[in-house]
């Protein structure tokens, strides 16, 4: 198949190129950057690996579509010098020539999180304490990537220590949705997820402790995937870890291929899309009026569930038997004693305190009043939690909610203070939605749901049981053939 073919017949979701056979070289040259960068992951995997086209090619058309439009959409900072990105694309392209493949990302270009670590790029984790810190060494993660041929071109912005679900930062600003870039992107995997969006990255990794690879995905309609949480690690611990890192993609595939290069714990075979005939889930809606909902939200995860149905699978109204202020008295009593035993150098610091977003000091202050037995009835709670989700998975393949409360916001907004009339009363009770995955340290796919009338995009959350990643992934390989949500592309900003 000649080179002009393939890419005309690879394109992601089978969207096809108006490019004609009979256009020349030097022209065709010329429209190869939009049609790169619309490439999915794996489609572009195959064109470098089959030489259709060049590491270098790539390297140009994603700096060329990033220097367009990430001005303004803000999803990469610390970007690498374009001179730099081409030599290393240039020896890619050599070592592919000489038999030096390193593996389906060879060549690739990536930005990872700024809370990894990447030896030699600046490490700033959000914050201004460590503005021009420049790490020695990569990161467990940042190394496999390395290991699998990526070509590193800058980090993906994240809020403070990623702290919070909007990634704003006084190092580098806030980064905007894909789909309005006057509004959030969600964090704190925001940029990731901004990057995807916006196709000025291919794939994407992320970390979740309160929704951070799903709130972005569903704000920005791509797959965000939180993993069971000993899966990147490696290690089982008991109580469950609340934080794990994962991938992201602009579908399933893409988002199985990069799980698979990540993480510590490898799913070996084929993946392929879930039979739904006989799946039973259990939609939880808004937890019977428990959790205040942006007027909308539960309507187009219902629409998408509907789908869901007529494919086969049965969905059910149900609600967990759990009083959930428990979990959120849980969920607070741990994230407080968290994040102040990592943070409290900071704050007892003169010089550093007053550097520290408000949403930390509120943390570290709250941990003060944490004690020992807080902690133990934390993990009771946690433990009872666990129960009633093997209780519930007994009955139930999947259990359903939305993916957030709120729609993407006003990017200048820290965060939103009430919701449908009613009043947050901490910087992440918007959020309470995601708390139950959590806590669970269960596999949590965000899969899109569509779009309101104001076009801001959502996604609803695909809970399984503990361990059964690849059955959670499967379904969202089954879910993509019924829906039509990742087939629709923002209107992009150019700078």
């Amino acid at each position: 198949m000649d080179r002009r073919r393939f890419i005309t017949n690879s394109l992601a979701l089978g969207a096809a190129v108006s490019t004609p056979y009979s256009l020349t070289r030097a022209a065709f040259a010329a429209q190869m950057p939009s049609e790169i960068v619309d490439m999915d992951a794996l489609t572009l995997s195959r064109a470098i690996q089959d030489k259709q086209v060049s590491c270098v090619e790539t390297m140009d058309a994603y700096l060329t579509h990033i220097h367009r439009h990430n001005p303004v959409y803000n999803a990469i900072v610390s970007l690498v010098e374009d001179d730099s990105l081409r030599r290393r694309a240039m020896a890619a392209d050599q070592g592919l020539s000489s038999g030096d493949n390193k593996g389906w990302m060879h060549g690739m270009p990536f930005a990872v999180k700024e809370l990894q670590a990447v030896a030699g790029m600046r490490y700033t984790s959000g914050s201004p304490m460590f503005a021009d810190r420049v790490a020695d060494q990569d990161s467990a993660l940042a190394s496999r990537l390395r290991a699998a041929g990526v070509l590193f071109i800058g980090k993906t912005n994240v809020p403070e220590f990623g702290l919070g679900s909007q990634s704003y930062n006084p190092v580098f600003g806030a980064t905007g949705s894909a789909w309005n870039p006057a509004l959030t992107s969600g964090g704190s995997s925001g940029g990731a997820a901004s990057g995807l969006g916006t196709h000025m990255l291919p794939v994407a990794d992320g970390s979740d402790m309160m929704g951070s690879l799903r709130n972005p995905g569903a704000f920005n309609n791509v797959i965000g995937f939180r993993p069971s949480v000993n899966m990147m690690s490696g290690t089982d611990s008991e109580p469950r870890a609340l934080s794990t890192s994962g991938p992201m993609g602009r579908n399933t595939r893409d988002t199985i291929a990069l799980f698979n290069t990540i993480s510590a714990t490898r799913i070996g075979g084929e993946f392929n899309p879930l039979d739904l005939n006989d799946v039973k889930l259990a939609w939880f809606g808004n937890l019977g009026g428990y959790l205040a909902m942006e007027p909308g939200i539960t309507e187009l995860c219902e629409s998408s569930l509907q789908a869901v149905s007529a494919a086969g699978a049965q969905v059910e109204n149900t609600l967990p038997l759990f009083n959930l202020q428990d979990l959120w008295l849980c969920w607070t009593s741990l994230r407080h004693s968290g994040r102040g035993r990592s943070s409290r150098r900071y704050y007892d610091n003169p010089e550093t305190r007053p550097l520290l977003k408000p949403e930390l000091v509120y943390e570290v202050e709250h941990s003060f009043s944490i004690t020992d037995g807080d902690e133990a009835n934390a993990n009771r709670i946690r433990r009872a939690w666990y129960r009633e989700l093997d209780r519930l998975f007994d009955q139930y393949d999947f259990l359903v909610l939305p993916t957030a409360q709120v729609f993407p916001y006003d990017k200048n907004q820290h965060w939103p203070t009430e919701i449908n009339g009613r009043a947050m009363d901490t910087y992440h009770r918007w959020m309470e939605v995601v708390i139950l995955g959590s806590l669970g340290g269960i596999p949590v796919l965000n899969v899109p749901v569509g779009f309101d009338a104001q076009g801001r995009p959502m996604g609803m959350q695909i809970m399984g049981r503990f361990g059964e990643d690849r059955k959670v992934l499967e379904f969202g390989l089954a879910y993509e053939q019924i829906t039509d949500h990742l087939q629709q592309r923002p209107q992009l900003v150019s700078a």
